[in-house]
């Protein structure tokens, strides 16, 4: 790479009157815009990857676009990839009329898009992706006649995606993914549109039928909405599809017949809905299918073992309990034969007249055994589990467990009780025990916030509770336990701050590479996407830290800790959350400030803590380190930091030792700067998270979306080894 430009860019520049090509992008440029007026020749202006604008401390930053009115021939307006902050003025609908590209992508750019942006009658492209744009979109887009690429992706737009969207047929490109929009389905009637994202809102109705017009369409991405109807058959016309994800909406209904005409597909998905049925044989005749997601649906019958069914690492069909056969990998029962169906119905019939004689014989007995049970009951204590799938352990099971809940077992100690590391004689099992201490004020209701928030949730980065055990111990002292999966890799807190004694075991301190701390940022923002926006009733946590968040023998990140958990009933206009915010706590430096002051729990204040954690996990500072005094914070210790030294407050543990190929001496330049470039986006997410006014905060299925492209910029570039 060449000689790169710093510091701001100088107010000389007004004086090359006759400049018609300002590109200034790919340098380290900082600091505001100042006036282009002068500079009436102007075709093109490109301020692409630096580190313009001042994060949106200043609301005015971009009144310097309203200067480039003065070029009646500008074409082009290139300023993706910087910290752009503050509004969109109406004046860039009175650009040149022959402007015919706008690309603000990655700044922080917020309120809403002006409506005057109809003007720009010969528009072709238009990026306005990774900001923080809120409100709706404008139905004056629909004037764009040229427009070919509209990408919008990864805002806070709401509402409608406005009908005269449907206008624009020269469009070939939309991205309307990671917004809050709702309503039905928006798309151009006609024309050569390839590529369809609409991923990530709150789109409900059908998939419309006219879906057929777009016989050109690659891809398409309707996922995670709340969209109710059976596949179109029209969707068959569709023949070029190459990637159709419709995962995580309610579709219902069998596969159609029609999809067997998508020979070109290589990605289907459609899990995490209502279909049912048999799996139909023509999938299996898909050459170029390399990705099959059927999981967690209603199939049944036998599982095809042809074409990409005999790629396990390709094809999922976990959750479909009615499925059989299929390759053993899979473990699905075998499928039982119309002659064995017959005998068991017999079998069956049999069974059930042997049960109702066997009946009269048991209510003799009943209440016997009931005043028995009752008798026993205060000394041998019981155990309720959460739900009917998990199995029950007594006191006396849990006792010899953990040894008589020794001290050698003793793996944590919280705000309401003690964890122990426990052994299931009966089957080998490891596990690990929250006792808690009810002499503790708030326990007793702590238990029940727990259980009641895990009865009803399952998700892979969420901490598998197996089972409460709710009774009295051998002095008949009340107890309650909780039961989960045993993390053998212990929390997230040990990792990030280990003790700097080596670890005797293993010869080696524990350390986390940028990889695993990508990863496990990731997981942690599944997980509170899932509680906050997958539930029946959202949860809000409350309590997010590094020590609630356990990790397994694969470093997989599981959110812990339900104890001070709130489910919000939203149909209330008094909700749960905000009848029992009162005296709340959470954990000094992870809470967000309006708890402070009463304000009701909320999906934004976990946000908060999970900014405040991200900050934490690339720093390795924790923010109650004794250096963040006199109004020094770890938010503020960042942001004073960016943009120049992303580097100089990573913790250094990504440089050296164990991620040597990471080092920045030894790093190609180009390599550096896409890592210095990602630890700095890693950054603003955090920051963008933390931000004291709630409203302002990064909604957290942003955070995960904007994570995965970190990571897989990363690997591109050979940085994640």
């Amino acid at each position: 790479m060449g000689f790169q430009f710093a510091g701001s860019i100088p107010l000389s520049i007004s004086n090359a009157t006759n400049l018609t090509h300002l590109e200034l992008g790919g340098n380290e440029l900082v600091g505001k815009v100042p006036s282009l007026a002068n500079l009436h020749n102007l075709l093109k202006v490109t301020l692409c990857t630096n580190y313009l604008g001042t994060g949106g401390f200043d609301a005015n930053e971009l009144s310097f676009l309203c200067s480039l009115t003065n070029a009646t021939n500008l074409m082009i307006l290139v300023m993706q990839g910087n910290r752009f902050g503050g509004t969109l003025p109406a004046c860039i609908g009175n650009f040149s009329s022959t402007f015919i590209a706008l690309r603000l992508g990655q700044n922080l750019i917020s309120g809403e898009i002006p409506r005057e942006i109809g003007n720009l009658v010969s528009l072709q492209g238009l990026r306005m992706d990774d900001n923080l744009i809120s409100g709706p979109i404008p139905s004056d887009l629909g004037k764009l006649s040229h427009l070919a690429k509209l990408i919008l992706s990864n805002n806070n737009l709401s509402g409608i995606i406005p009908p005269s969207l449907q206008n624009l047929q020269m469009l070939f490109f939309l991205n309307l993914s990671n917004n809050n929009l709702s309503g039905p389905v928006i798309f151009p009637m006609v024309g050569d549109l390839i590529y369809l994202d609409l991923s990530w809102n709150h789109l409900s109705g059908v998939l419309p039928m006219e879906i057929r017009n777009l016989k050109h369409l690659d891809t398409l991405d309707v996922s995670r909405n709340i969209l109710d109807s059976e596949i179109p058959s029209s969707l068959g016309n569709c023949d070029g599809l190459t990637v159709l994800r419709l995962q995580d909406n309610l579709f219902h209904g069998p596969i159609p017949q029609s999809i067997s005409s998508l020979i070109s597909i290589k990605e289907l998905d459609l899990s995490v809905n209502n279909f049912y049925g048999e799996i139909p044989q023509f999938l299996e005749k898909f050459q170029f299918l390399e990705k099959l997601n059927l999981s967690y649906n209603h199939f049944e019958g036998m599982l095809p073992t042809e074409g990409v069914f005999g790629n396990v690492s390709a094809t999922f069909v976990a959750g479909n309990e009615k499925l059989c056969g299929g390759m053993p990998v899979f473990e699905l029962p075998k499928c039982v034969s119309q002659n064995s169906k017959s005998r068991g119905r017999v079998h069956k019939l049999k069974l059930t007249i042997a049960i109702v004689f066997g009946l009269l014989g048991i209510t003799l007995v009943v209440t016997f055994l009931h005043l028995r049970w009752l008798k026993q009951r205060r000394n041998e204590p019981i155990s309720s589990s959460l739900n009917d799938s998990l199995f029950n352990l007594s006191y006396g099971t849990l006792l010899k467990a953990t040894d008589g809940f020794s001290s050698t077992n003793l793996i944590g100690v919280g705000s309401f009780g003690s964890v122990y590391k426990g052994l299931l004689q009966e089957n080998g099992n490891v596990i690990a025990v929250k006792v808690l201490n009810l002499t503790r004020h708030g326990a007793l209701k702590s238990f029940k916030a727990e259980c009641e928030a895990l009865k009803s949730i399952k998700h892979r980065n969420l901490l598998k509770v197996l089972t409460a055990c709710s009774g009295v111990d051998y002095k008949g002292d009340e107890f309650k336990a909780l039961v989960y999966e045993f993390m053998i890799n212990g929390n997230l807190e040990e990792w990030l701050h280990p003790n700097p004694a080596p670890n005797v075991a293993d010869g080696h301190s524990k350390k986390l590479s940028l990889l695993q701390r990508i990863n496990i940022s990731i997981d942690v923002a599944f997980a509170l996407d899932y509680l906050h926006n997958q539930c029946e009733s959202p949860i809000i946590h409350c309590d997010l830290k590094p020590s609630n968040v356990l990790l397994d023998a694969d470093m997989v990140g599981h959110v812990g800790d339900f104890g001070l958990t709130k489910i919000v009933l939203e149909s209330m206009s008094d909700t749960r959350a905000s009848m029992s915010s009162v005296g709340l706590k959470g954990t000094i430096g992870y809470t967000a400030p309006e708890y402070a002051n009463g304000s009701p729990v909320s999906r934004e204040g976990d946000v908060y803590s999970y900014g405040i954690l991200l900050l934490e996990m690339f720093t390795g500072l924790s923010p109650t380190s004794d250096m963040f005094r006199d109004n020094l914070s770890l938010h503020n210790y960042v942001d004073k930091a960016l943009p120049l030294q992303a580097k100089e407050i990573t913790d250094p543990v990504l440089f050296h030792e164990g991620e040597s190929h990471n080092s920045s001496q030894d790093l190609p330049r180009e390599r550096n700067c896409i890592l210095q470039e990602c630890l700095e986006t890693v950054y603003h997410i955090g920051l963008a998270c933390s931000v004291e006014e709630p409203r302002r905060r990064m909604s957290i299925d942003k955070v995960a979306t904007q994570l995965h492209s970190i990571k897989k910029k990363l690997s591109a570039a050979s940085l994640l080894g």
